[in-house]
């Protein structure tokens, strides 16, 4: 199979889907990779390594997208992308769908085989490829919001540890899952005063084990989020119901209960946010303010750290990429359940359900669709 990599063009995105290593795996089952010149520049890997590696360099994007049978994305397609996708070929990727229609309807006229990493799904309800990215992210989330709780940034003032004879910064982390569990451990790392807020209470019951005694947890309801708003420094929003826009949790209403100056950093931004007033912004204009919250609402938020992400992002989803190539798209996803559940859409059709829910557009089972 020609797998092609073109660069990353969203806003402030250094990522690459592949790294050196990863094209030399793929070339050694025999498959044949081509990368846009200076594509792995921003997460440290020159043209160069590619090229050692047995890779093609290729000088447009419009090339990479006109030759390659798969394409290995980071982010989803954006508009000046969508002409260049044609019928049948193969998208592996970021698409978060349930975000926007403009995006699925493109992808959707597109006739695109697009197989979402956010979807893969093991049989234990894990997502390998949704996991690397989202430790990112939760481990950025609490720097972020250290940063933008300083005053010359439109916050508090709040040191998040704070100091001896201070109160230490209070973060409430919604959601217990990757992004959770990784927000906590940096936030309570810093000396913060941390509450995870979840569900499940058999996962409130892991937390409370495996977290140090500055975090505790309580049931994620309405009324205990609004009770804890008014003395919250800091909110992590980490929720996410795989393939599905993101709940608010917490609405417009409630931001009058908070304090201004406080911080909200929306990590399920990509999914729509599980704040009312979430907006996506970029790492250019990272945050905005409403009714005196600080939001940082960036929706891709590891694109910062691109060459540990890259790696990050390679280890997870290289082995589903060889299975792909190896196979083709239709006999991989028919002998692999967790491949299946990534495809998104196939043939102008969505086959996942929670994307055509998300803005009542028709869902067409994936035996039919085939």
């Amino acid at each position: 199979m020609l797998i092609g990599v073109p660069k990353e063009i969203k806003n402030n995105e250094k990522r690459v889907a592949l790294t050196p290593g990863g094209a030399e795996a793929l070339i050694a089952h025999g498959h044949s990779v081509i990368v846009e010149t200076n594509a792995g520049i921003g997460s440290g890997f020159s043209n160069d390594q590619y090229v050692a590696a047995g890779a093609t360099i290729i000088d447009t994007a419009a090339e990479v997208y006109a030759k390659a049978e798969m394409i290995m994305k980071v982010k989803e397609p954006i508009e000046p992308e969508y002409k260049l996708i044609r019928s049948g070929q193969v998208l592996f990727t970021y698409f978060h769908f349930a975000a926007s229609r403009e995006l699925t309807q493109a992808m959707v006229d597109a006739g695109a085989v697009c197989i979402a990493y956010e979807t893969v799904q093991r049989a234990d309800g894990s997502l390998p490829l949704l996991i690397p990215m989202s430790e990112v992210a939760g481990r950025m989330a609490p720097q972020e919001g250290a940063k933008y709780l300083e005053h010359p940034m439109g916050g508090r003032g709040v040191l998040l540890g704070g100091v001896p004879g201070t109160t230490p910064a209070n973060v409430l982390v919604l959601g217990g899952g990757i992004v959770g569990i990784n927000s906590a451990k940096i936030a309570a790392g810093f000396g913060a005063r941390v509450t995870i807020f979840d569900t499940n209470l058999y996962r409130l019951r892991y937390l409370d084990d495996v977290m140090p005694k500055n975090v505790t947890t309580q049931m994620s309801t309405k009324s205990n989020i609004r009770e804890a708003l008014p003395t919250a420094d800091l909110v992590i929003g980490g929720v996410l119901i795989p393939g599905a826009k993101a709940p608010y949790l917490i609405t417009r209403e409630m931001l009058k209960d908070m304090r201004p100056g406080s911080v909200i950093v929306d990590v399920a931004v990509d999914q729509g946010g599980c704040v009312e007033t979430t907006r996506a912004t970029t790492h250019q204009e990272p945050t905005y303010v409403v009714d005196g919250v600080v939001h940082y609402c960036v929706a891709n938020m590891p694109g910062a750290v691109p060459y540990t992400s890259t790696i990050a992002l390679t280890n997870a989803t290289l082995p589903y990429a060889v299975e792909l190539a190896n196979k083709g798209w239709h006999e991989a996803i028919r002998t692999s359940k967790e491949l299946e559940l990534g495809l998104n859409v196939v043939n102008g059709k969505i086959v996942y359900e929670a994307v055509a829910e998300a803005f009542e557009m028709p869902y067409t089972p994936l035996a039919q669709a085939l």
